[in-house]
């Protein structure tokens, strides 16, 4: 089975061994996104709508690297160091994905992230 990284300046350079994206068999897995600005390197983590904002920022700039668009998006993964930023999570998530067909997602609480951040979000996507 082939496969193509995909790496993006317009997102965080990988904080360990692995890529930002994988393109195998039409199908695009990305890695867990951070609110990491990538012009700077700096978190933004200070207010959970800002941090979930260039979260999915992030995720984008490697969807479209990967010459897919955020409508490709089938599956969402979020993992959240606290339950209670759900509401306010899903708020901005809304703003990303509110078309017919949002993509098939779930959402859990863990221990820790990270970086400490508060939230972290991976996709896949598959080109309609």
């Amino acid at each position: 089975m082939p496969k193509t990284v995909i790496n993006t300046a317009n997102a965080p350079a990988p904080i360990g061994p692995y890529s930002q994206a994988i393109v195998a068999n039409g199908v695009l897995y990305t890695s867990g996104q951070i609110a990491i600005v990538p012009s700077s390197g700096a978190l933004h983590i200070d207010e959970i709508r800002a941090e979930t904002e260039q979260v999915l920022e992030n995720v984008k700039a490697v969807v479209e690297a990967a010459g897919y668009a955020m409508s490709d998006v089938v599956k969402c993964s979020i993992f959240l160091s606290d339950m209670d930023n759900f509401p306010h999570v899903n708020e901005v998530y809304a703003k990303y994905f509110n078309g017919d067909s949002p993509p098939a997602r779930e959402t859990v609480q863990v221990a820790r992230l990270p970086k400490n951040v508060n939230v972290e979000i991976s996709v896949i996507a598959v080109k309609a």
